[in-house]
């Protein structure tokens, strides 16, 4: 048995950050498909909107001794992310670690587990994506497995330490500096757009119109002209 301990993966760009803060999450949804974290994992503090830097920890299970040495590595903005080895009953964060990182800077607390203390938490004001909340608490053991700043798994998507973590109350995307980067420019372009698509709608003119799917349908069908019959 071992743990491992990394240091912090590298900051998020300053440019790069700011285009994330403006972006509507979901568009991001329209231009990529890997990292979204599955739905069961959800807010528990409503209208809250994250970006921040992953800092990764994995615990096994009932065991939260390495919760404490992560926190103590987050930075202002960071998010910290816990994998608990499928475990969905013991609560590895309530009060005391919210606390804790909300002291320490964290943007938000994401769990593919459950949290406790979940009033004390919202008064807290740190937001914590999990799966549910749970009486049940792990506890102070000292189990050597585990490591802080690992590849971790949530949701069903593999998070690296480092990794940009996107969240509102739609849900979770865990997705690489070098992805974002590809993908912002694109997603702003498309919000910036989508005014003139509402008011597109708003003067009548029928939806597969006003986006491109008459001209999807028509490629895929072979017709030459956009209007599907």
């Amino acid at each position: 048995m071992s743990i491992i301990e990394n240091p912090n993966g590298q900051p998020i760009a300053a440019d790069l950050l700011e285009k994330l803060r403006r972006v509507s999450y979901p568009t991001l949804g329209h231009f990529h498909e890997r990292g979204f974290v599955d739905s069961g994992i959800r807010s528990h503090l409503h209208g809250s909107k994250i970006v921040g830097r992953a800092v990764t920890v994995h615990i096994p299970g009932i065991d939260s001794s390495l919760m404490h040495r992560a926190v103590a590595l987050v930075e202002p903005g960071d998010v910290l992310v816990v994998s608990t080895g499928g475990d969905r009953r013991h609560a590895p964060v309530g009060e005391v670690v919210a606390y804790a990182a909300k002291v320490a800077g964290a943007s938000a607390i994401l769990i593919d587990g459950v949290m406790t203390d979940v009033v004390e938490v919202a008064r807290i004001g740190i937001p914590v994506f999990a799966r549910g909340t749970s009486l049940l608490t792990t506890k102070l053991l000292g189990i050597a497995q585990g490591g802080v700043n690992v590849s971790v798994v949530i949701g069903d998507v593999a998070v690296s330490a480092g990794d940009i973590i996107l969240a509102d109350d739609n849900g979770v995307l865990a997705i690489s500096a070098r992805e974002a980067a590809e993908l912002i420019d694109t997603a702003l372009d498309s919000d910036a757009n989508e005014g003139k698509l509402l008011r597109k709608l708003d003067e009548g003119v029928p939806l597969p119109d006003v986006t491109i799917a008459n001209r999807v349908l028509a490629d895929a069908l072979g017709l030459v002209d956009s209007n599907v019959q």
